[in-house]
């Protein structure tokens, strides 16, 4: 369920504080707690934003409301709102349904792919496969379909445990990162994610 301020709220305490000027916006992936980039709304576009489900921002350079997304379908799909101490500055958390950044990017800032590079690596593999670039390695195995993931995984498997029984390191760890790497990719065509499992490890730990 959508966590989201009363649309009263919003306009009583926001907006006439303001004067009806923009509020600055935070976007926070959901998920992984990474911020992807910053807008501004006015009364209008957080009304829209609360319609639709999806963040839609006042464009400072165009001059109207721009609903993230409305060219490549990489929308931002809101999940929470939270308003700061100074209510003056809202955090939108949301489930982007693709790169965020014009760049093609996950995120505009990035130090924070550098950070976060497990997420960014889901990232470029999710990103091979929707662009359908028939050059890539990824996309070429994906379209291969389940069987043939399962089974590149496997064999990347067996592989680790025979350098495990020896002692060259470089190769085990080569062997290693593969695993991960393949582990990823089915992860991603059972309609999970890394964070998925993540959250199992980590209600396991607190529990």
């Amino acid at each position: 369920m959508i966590n989201l301020i009363k649309k009263e709220f919003f306009q009583e305490k926001i907006i006439n504080n303001l004067k009806f000027d923009l509020i600055p916006v935070i976007i926070q992936d959901v998920k992984t707690d990474k911020v992807l980039m910053l807008g501004y709304m006015n009364q209008e576009a957080y009304q829209k934003s609360i319609h639709e489900k999806k963040v839609t921002f006042y464009s400072r350079s165009k001059k109207r409301l721009w609903t993230k997304g409305e060219i490549s379908k990489n929308y931002l799909f809101i999940k929470e709102i939270l308003i700061d101490c100074d209510e003056d500055t809202l955090l939108i958390k949301v489930e982007p349904a693709g790169p965020v950044c014009h760049k093609g990017t996950d995120t505009c800032w990035k130090e924070i792919n550098k950070k976060n590079f497990l997420f960014y690596l889901e990232y470029l593999i999710f990103n091979r496969i929707d662009k359908k670039k028939k050059n890539s390695y990824i996309y070429q195995l994906y379209k291969k379909g389940i069987n043939k993931i399962s089974q590149k995984l496997g064999e990347e498997a067996v592989e680790l445990i025979i350098e495990s029984k020896d002692n060259n390191k470089n190769l085990f760890l080569n062997e290693s990162a593969d695993l991960f790497f393949h582990y990823l990719i089915l992860l991603y065509k059972k309609g999970f994610s890394i964070q998925d499992v993540l959250n199992i490890l980590k209600k396991r730990h607190f529990e």
